[in-house]
C-alpha cells in the first residue's frame, strides 16, 4: 500500500488512565508511524475525542453544541499527537475543515494530498465539521478524498466481535468480515454512516488494537493478527 489512513481512537490514545494523554502510547505510536513514513507509506491520522468528551452520552447539553465539543476534543488530539511525531523526528501537518487561527491548516484535498507526497504525516482534525457525524465517518471521508488504499482502524480491542467483549466473555472474533456482514448484523464496528461510506466507495479497512505490541507496523508487513474488512 503507498498510502493509507490510520484511525486512533480517543481512548486508545489515553492508555490504562482512560482519560487525558498517554505520552508512553502516543510515543509508541510515532515510533512505529515513523517506520511507515520511512518505508516510502504515505499515512494520515484521524483521531477520535473520548478520551477527552462524548457528548452523546449527555442529557442535558444540546447534540449539536455536544458534537462541537467533540470536534474540538479531536483538535487537541490531533495537535498534541502531531507534536509528539515532530518530537520523534517526523514532519507534520493539522487541517480541520473549519478555521482555527494560526492552529491548523484549513482542510483542502489539493493542499493534503501536497502535504503526503513532501513525506509530511497528516493530521485530520474536526472530524467533517458539521454535528450528527462521528469520527469514524469524518476518517472515510477524508480516506475517499484522498484516494488512501485502505483504513487501519486502531481501537482499544483487538479486532470485530459478534457482541461487546467487555459484557461477553464468549464473544467470538471475526478474523476475516465484509462490510455487507457489518451493516446487516449490525455489528457497530464503526457506526453505520461509515460503514455504508466504505461500502459504496470500496474502502476495505483493517481493525486491530492499538495496545497489541507493534500493531500498526505488523498490520503493514503481513502479520495482522486483527479484523480484515472486505468490500
Amino acid at each position: 500500500m503507498k498510502r493509507v489512513l490510520l484511525k486512533l481512537s480517543g481512548e486508545a490514545l489515553a492508555g490504562d488512565k482512560k482519560t487525558g494523554f498517554d505520552e508512553a502510547t502516543c510515543m509508541g505510536v510515532a515510533g512505529q508511524v515513523k517506520k511507515l513514513t520511512e518505508a516510502g507509506i504515505q499515512t494520515a491520522i484521524v483521531t477520535g475525542g473520548g478520551n477527552f468528551w462524548r457528548g452523546r452520552t449527555s442529557e442535558t447539553i444540546d447534540r449539536v453544541k455536544a458534537d462541537q465539543i467533540g470536534m474540538l476534543a479531536t483538535v487537541m488530539n490531533c495537535i498534541y499527537v502531531s507534536e509528539i511525531f515532530r518530537y520523534a523526528g517526523m514532519k507534520t501537518e493539522v487541517f480541520t475543515p473549519f478555521a482555527c487561527g494560526a492552529f491548523t491548516t484549513l482542510f483542502s484535498k489539493d493542499k493534503a494530498v501536497e502535504a503526503l507526497e513532501k513525506g509530511k504525516v497528516v493530521f485530520f482534525a474536526g472530524g467533517t465539521g458539521h454535528p450528527y457525524f462521528s469520527t469514524d465517518t469524518g476518517a472515510v471521508l477524508r480516506a475517499v478524498e484522498i484516494e488512501a488504499d485502505a483504513m487501519l482502524l486502531a481501537k482499544a480491542i483487538d479486532g470485530i466481535y459478534d457482541s461487546d467483549p467487555k459484557l461477553n466473555p464468549e464473544a467470538k472474533k471475526y478474523d476475516e468480515i465484509s462490510i455487507q456482514e457489518i451493516i446487516d448484523k449490525k455489528l457497530m464496528a464503526v457506526d453505520l454512516t461509515a460503514s455504508i461510506m466504505c461500502l459504496e466507495n470500496k474502502m476495505p479497512m483493517l481493525v486491530f488494537g492499538l495496545n497489541e505490541k507493534n500493531s500498526i507496523v505488523e498490520t503493514m508487513t503481513g502479520k495482522f493478527t486483527g479484523t480484515k474488512v472486505t468490500v
